[in-house]
């Protein structure tokens, strides 16, 4: 929608299966005004059409539609003489045909034998067939077509073009794909990278963004996957999606992986023998997924696993002091009475003073009686030597409490050191 939008398209929404029970045609209208698609009965200017493709309802009116808005917004003019151009709509790797793609013919004619390019793909038509699955001899300016006769499937939204021959197709391909890698390998680093070293890598600054690499099975896949990656959002990890492409996980894949400290990712495609026995080289992880959520759901626990632990910190106990010796050989002695909770040896503690912190340090001896305890109740009096500070006076409050690391399981938790909890 977003790129229709930046493109001035003009859209004309069927919303399908409203025959169903539970269809719920508002809601959708919702979502889509969210996104800048304001249906014309809610004031806006997008064409709704509420059908069921299944019952062949409403369709006549869906067809009325896209007529209106053809005539009242489109120019529908192009040159069919020229050579044929039109961006790719979708991409595939079929296994009985191989690498198939679909374009939108916007200007020109595109014909069986033409030599194309798009991206980095090219190759010759060697087939072509309309929106019933028929072959076709040509495609003519607004016809949208299946082509046959890629080296690999061309990425979804790339422009592609007739050029001369093949030679002039494969050359503007190669220069295509070179600029691309080389796009790519622009930072280098050692090694490859897995889920289960991603935390030890970000405890040494080495990792702070997730890479991927994405392979998919049909272009739509991967741009699905990618919008659902991009919701993923942390202020301290976050994906990068170094490399998209269709088809299966290649060496090429690998090793950009293993240059960029990345994950590779497959999306209803496998890699072959050769990528495998790499990535074991390279150690280089390959996770495949059939599943856009499991997907999702994985990378999440990855990003969590790269989060620094949480400090939280509980108040266990407070004690006022009410009295102060000095000895030579130690310091200060504060004698205290113990007024909340219980203070433990060796604990941390914060020396309070008129409401204000003065002094953050740790008990160094706590005694009853003369003899070393290892903690204090409420309502006990005790002497207590805190570690490097000598300078304690009556009526300090010293609030005893306790440090621990508690790791995170979500991406919604905070960072840093949770306000101190009183027992």
């Amino acid at each position: 929608i977003s790129h229709a939008r930046a493109a001035e398209v003009p859209i004309v929404v069927a919303v399908n299966k409203i025959d169903l029970p539970d269809a719920n045609p508002d809601r959708v209208k919702a979502d889509l005004a969210t996104e800048g698609l304001q249906p014309e009965d809610w004031g806006g200017d997008t064409q709704f059409a509420l059908v069921s493709a299944k019952q062949k309802q409403n369709l006549d009116d869906l067809l009325e539609r896209i007529l209106l808005v053809a005539d009242a917004e489109l120019e529908l003019q192009a040159n069919s003489k020229a050579e044929g151009s039109g961006p790719i709509i979708e991409s595939r790797l079929d296994v009985g045909r191989g690498p198939v793609a679909t374009m939108l013919v916007q200007r020109g004619t595109l014909h069986v034998g033409d030599a194309i390019v798009a991206g980095d793909a090219h190759g010759k038509v060697r087939a072509l067939y309309d929106y019933r699955g028929e072959k076709v001899k040509e495609a003519r300016p607004g016809t949208p077509v299946e082509i046959l006769g890629f080296n690999v499937p061309p990425p979804a939204g790339e422009l592609a073009r007739v050029v001369e021959d093949e030679r002039e197709a494969r050359t503007l391909a190669q220069r295509r794909g070179q600029r691309l890698r080389t796009e790519q390998l622009a930072q280098r680093s050692k090694g490859g990278v897995s889920l289960e070293t991603l935390f030890s890598q970000l405890q040494e600054g080495a990792v702070q963004d997730l890479n991927l690499v994405l392979k998919g099975d049909v272009g739509g896949s991967v741009e699905a996957a990618i919008s659902e990656l991009g919701k993923i959002e942390h202020p301290e990890v976050r994906v990068n999606v170094i490399h998209q492409g269709v088809g299966p996980i290649t060496e090429g894949d690998i090793m950009l992986a293993a240059t960029s400290d990345a994950l590779v990712v497959g999306f209803n495609v496998r890699p072959n023998a050769e990528a495998r026995a790499l990535a074991e080289r390279e150690a280089v992880d390959i996770r495949t997924y059939r599943v856009i959520y499991q997907l999702t759901e994985d990378i999440e626990q990855a990003l969590v696993g790269m989060l620094s632990a949480v400090q939280t910190e509980e108040v266990i106990g407070e004690a006022e002091v009410r009295a102060l010796f000095k000895v030579s050989r130690l310091g200060t002695i504060a004698g205290c009475m113990v007024t909340q909770g219980v203070i433990r040896r060796n604990s941390q503690v914060r020396v309070v003073r008129d409401g204000t912190v003065i002094y953050d340090t740790t008990i160094a001896q706590l005694k009853r009686f003369k003899e070393d305890a290892r903690e204090v109740a409420e309502g006990f009096e005790c002497g207590i030597l805190l570690e490097g500070f000598n300078d304690v006076k009556e009526g300090d409050v010293l609030e005893a409490y306790e440090t621990r690391e508690v790791e995170r399981t979500s991406l919604d938790e905070p960072a840093g050191t949770t306000p101190a909890a009183t027992s």
